[in-house]
């Protein structure tokens, strides 16, 4: 059998690998070893439960208040030592984490193959996502396989100079989270445990639910105030609204979330939910804002139109599709872009019913059947 090691280490990563990990595990050519390095420590670990597949090797580098090179450096080390202990055949990663360039570039020093999943988004702004954005194109470089969510995103390959053959266009695997975790959802009776009690009341009634995530580095600063003073403004002329907030853990985030937002009726500030959860109150919601990536992928596969707090997006087919606006930072407009979906029932259906351009949820499968016929096409 042929290895493959898929290296991933945050929640976002995990949601959408861990079904391609179960895919590979099915294979009968295929020995996944799944290495979690744990860049995100709880929030990885809450996926990996859901999923109920626990890693090969888990590496634990999480450490408070470290810096983006500290972090980059130790992973290096300890991956470049996970991989001389399993000697894979091949290294699988996803998307533009920390944990995926430094991965691939462990691997290319060990001369490893890379396939590289979520390949080819681009904003073309080095600094937005920060560092999001350069580490999706260091990856890019040194992958030899490249699994594109769209066309579009194959095409910026192209553009760069990636050789066709060397990129599938498999639509994007966080569809096929989507659909497991729903099907397991329709399951219930309800709403699935655990979830904050003060939110009881509002998503058993029938009142407009507004979900807010936000925890992009780059609107670390004036942009989360910008955020948050929107918020603040909407929740105050419109008290029939409630606006639910899983607030992200790091201080930058948190601390102005709480200090502006926190003695506010109507806004509810909790923790960080489970996928399970958080994919339950993302279907009893009337509309996402978010600056986080997956996000502009997942809530239009619930048909909820979705409002990203970011003036640039690596996902243009979802704006091409009417599933997403760009809203920015500023609080006026976020305030007006959520007025207009809330009064304007036109413009809602306009957003809510448009096609999800990001796949079937068959993603995982078409990288299993590529990946087998690559790695026995090499013996």
């Amino acid at each position: 059998m042929k290895r493959v090691a898929a290296i991933f280490g945050t929640r976002p990563e995990a949601i959408k690998m861990m079904p391609v990990v179960a895919e590979l595990d099915r294979s009968d050519q295929i020995d996944c070893q799944f290495i979690a390095t744990a860049q995100h420590r709880e929030m990885l670990d809450q996926v990996i439960g859901l999923f109920e597949r626990p890693p090969n090797l888990d590496l634990n580098l999480m450490k408070p208040g470290q810096t983006l090179a500290e972090l980059s450096a130790r992973l290096l080390t300890h991956l470049d030592q996970a991989l001389e202990q399993l000697d894979p055949d091949l290294v699988l990663v996803h998307g533009d984490t920390t944990t995926s360039a430094m991965a691939g570039l462990a691997a290319f020093y060990r001369q490893i193959p890379v396939g590289h999943v979520e390949a080819g988004l681009r904003t073309g702004d080095l600094s937005a996502p920060f560092p999001e954005e350069f580490n999706r194109i260091l990856t890019g470089r040194l992958a030899r396989w490249h699994y594109a969510p769209t066309t579009g995103a194959r095409d910026n390959l192209v553009a760069e100079g990636t050789p066709l053959k060397n990129i599938l266009v498999t639509g994007n695997t966080v569809i096929d989270a989507l659909h497991q975790v729903s099907a397991r959802l329709d399951r219930y009776e309800g709403f699935p445990q655990p979830l904050p009690a003060e939110l009881g009341g509002i998503l058993s009634d029938s009142s407009r639910l507004v979900l807010v995530t936000g925890h992009r580095r780059e609107n670390f600063g004036q942009g989360f105030l910008g955020i948050c003073q929107g918020l603040k403004r909407l929740a105050q002329s419109q008290p029939q609204v409630n606006i639910v907030y899983p607030v992200h853990l790091n201080p930058r985030v948190k601390e102005p979330v709480h200090e502006l937002l926190g003695d506010i009726s109507n806004v509810y500030l909790i923790p960080p939910l489970d996928y399970l959860p958080f994919v339950a109150l993302m279907r009893r919601s009337d509309m996402v804002l978010t600056d986080s990536g997956g996000i502009q992928e997942e809530a239009p596969g619930l048909g909820k139109p979705v409002l990203v707090m970011r003036e640039k997006t690596e996902r243009p087919e979802a704006l091409a599709a009417g599933t997403v606006r760009l809203v920015g930072t500023d609080p006026e407009r976020i305030v007006n872009e959520v007025l207009q979906l809330l009064e304007d029932p036109r413009h809602y259906a306009q957003m809510s019913e448009a096609s999800n351009p990001y796949g079937d949820g068959l993603a995982s499968g078409r990288i299993r059947q590529h990946l087998e016929s690559v790695l026995i096409d090499t013996e």
